[in-house]
């Protein structure tokens, strides 16, 4: 049997280092045993994938190292990777369940779910389904969805009994079926749900064994439910830790940068990068800190990892990528940096940026180091404004982070739209808006404009300077999070007219 893992990313926002480390260990572990790793994207959601997401992903990966042998770019034996092209064969999939009486048609509407999850968590149970439609005679069910009636596909779980889940890691782990909801299957778009998709393509792609992040452990009974549906063979499972806070709590971009494309933008070896998420969990044989991917590959054994939290420490990280440096050559050194600040097509927009301010090469210097600095030195008192209270200042940076996290698309437009809107909302003059952005950002009100400055940079540097001028102001407070998202809201409904009561829709 040849060994053949699985990372499975959504191409819906910013590529996570999560995804980079758990693709990182399926890598190790397809090929410590001569085996293949490949890449397929779980693009079921169509209101949230994009092209520029998946790019990113791909790109990020191969950055640091991580190469498949199939996948949606290099092709293979079981193409298509994408799951938006693969959309007749999980229709298909799940009309057998439904003919063989494993599935079932469910026509409630959205508002009778809200209603009964309501009603069941007023009573302090377990937000599920109720089984409205369940017992719907197969011709009833058949008519009505004949007819056009809107409608997606559940799976039938037991009641009773208790359902048993081996992990390589873990053991036997034990999960009654009571706790088990009737997941959905199909949408009622026609696409599928993860669960069905990722266990079709999982055995459609002779896939063996599964490495994939603690939090679907939930999910297992039903995947293990569906592939004995189907009368197929289950992969062998083994649910890793989940990346932490340095306070353990799950690993956010709240608290600190996910990205691959931060670490990258900020100037992170990537061998430093997966040098670090090969110590979360995991360590060599003879403990040393600082190992290249090949040997990792060589020594790995999951048996090795621990079910304990790994931390993931901005701090450490970056003494981490220090030892990579110094490790550096001069030579290499140089070339190394010259790498990483030397993208044309960036530099080009920095040229052009402040080429109106300067009058001598040097002048380029003062003018554009803030591009290349990560985040600025800044302090509190850069940030008084004479129009502004403190708190409307940090209001101001909040909210705009928060809409700015939402963009899909990341542009000039896009970038000038939000923070346009944002102003006016607050009933704020831009001239009295912008200067807090502009310390955030460049660490200076002289600087290149701001909202140009912020595209050049790119949404995650942008995101994570924002934090930091936040941070540095103090904060914001729970209390002050839940007013200031509902005060958000807010100024962001549709106003309704007086004269035109039809424009708010």
């Amino acid at each position: 049997m040849t060994v053949r893992t699985r990372i499975a990313p959504s191409p819906t926002g910013f590529p996570h280092v999560g995804t980079a480390y758990i693709a990182l260990f399926n890598l190790c572990f397809a090929k410590q045993h001569g085996g293949e790793f490949i890449l397929r994207i779980e693009d079921t959601d169509q209101v949230r994938s994009t092209p520029e997401s998946e790019k990113m992903i791909l790109d990020s990966l191969r950055w640091l190292g991580l190469t498949w042998s199939e996948g949606p770019d290099v092709g293979g034996a079981h193409a298509p990777y994408r799951q938006s092209e693969r959309r007749d064969i999980y229709k298909a999939h799940a009309q057998q369940l439904v003919q063989n009486g494993h599935a079932f048609p469910c026509f409630c509407s959205e508002e009778r779910m809200n209603q009964v999850r309501a009603e069941q968590m007023a009573r302090k149970e377990t937000p599920r389904y109720d089984g409205h439609c369940l017992h719907l005679s197969a011709d009833e069910a058949a008519a009505r969805v004949a007819a056009g009636e809107s409608h997606v596909i559940r799976m039938k779980i037991p009641t009773e009994g208790i359902c048993q889940i081996d992990d390589m890691l873990r053991g036997s782990i034990e999960i009654p079926w009571e706790q088990v909801d009737m997941q959905v299957l199909q949408k009622a778009d026609g696409l599928p749900t993860y669960h069905l998709a990722n266990v079709v393509d999982d055995h459609l792609m002779q896939i063996t064994h599964v490495l994939r992040g603690e939090e679907w452990i939930s999910s297992a009974p039903k995947h293990k439910l569906l592939y004995q549906y189907f009368g197929w063979d289950m992969p062998v499972l083994c649910h890793m830790p989940l990346l932490r806070n340095p306070d353990k709590s799950k690993l956010s971009k709240r608290k600190n940068p996910t990205s691959i494309t931060y670490y990258r933008d900020m100037g992170f070896l990537p061998e430093a990068l997966l040098n670090y998420l090969g110590r979360m969990g995991w360590s060599m044989p003879d403990e040393r800190e600082k190992f290249t991917l090949a040997e990792m590959i060589e020594h790995f054994d999951i048996q090795r990892v621990s079910l304990g939290g790994p931390i993931f420490d901005v701090e450490k990280l970056t003494w981490l990528n220090g030892v990579w440096l110094r490790d550096l050559s001069p030579q290499a050194l140089l070339q190394t940096i010259l790498g990483w600040a030397g993208d044309p097509a960036r530099l080009e927009k920095i040229a052009a940026a402040i080429q109106p301010r300067i009058n001598t090469l040097s002048d380029a210097v003062n003018w554009a180091g803030f591009f290349f600095n990560g985040l600025p030195h800044i302090k509190p008192e850069q940030f008084a404004s004479k129009k502004l209270s403190d708190v409307q200042v940090r209001q101001s940076l909040q909210l705009a982070l928060w809409r700015l996290e939402k963009l899909m698309v990341w542009n000039e437009d896009t970038v000038k739209t939000t923070l346009m809107s944002l102003s006016e909302q607050m009933e704020i003059k831009l001239r009295d808006f912008m200067p807090a952005f502009f310390i955030a950002i460049a660490g200076s009100t002289s600087s290149t404009p701001v909202m140009e400055s912020m595209v050049t940079l790119g949404a995650d540097l942008t995101y994570a300077r924002l934090r930091h001028a936040l941070e540095v102001l103090g904060g914001v407070s729970k209390k002050e999070t839940a007013e200031w998202q509902k005060l958000d809201a807010q100024l962001s409904a549709p106003k309704i007219s007086a004269n035109n009561p039809e424009s708010a829709e």
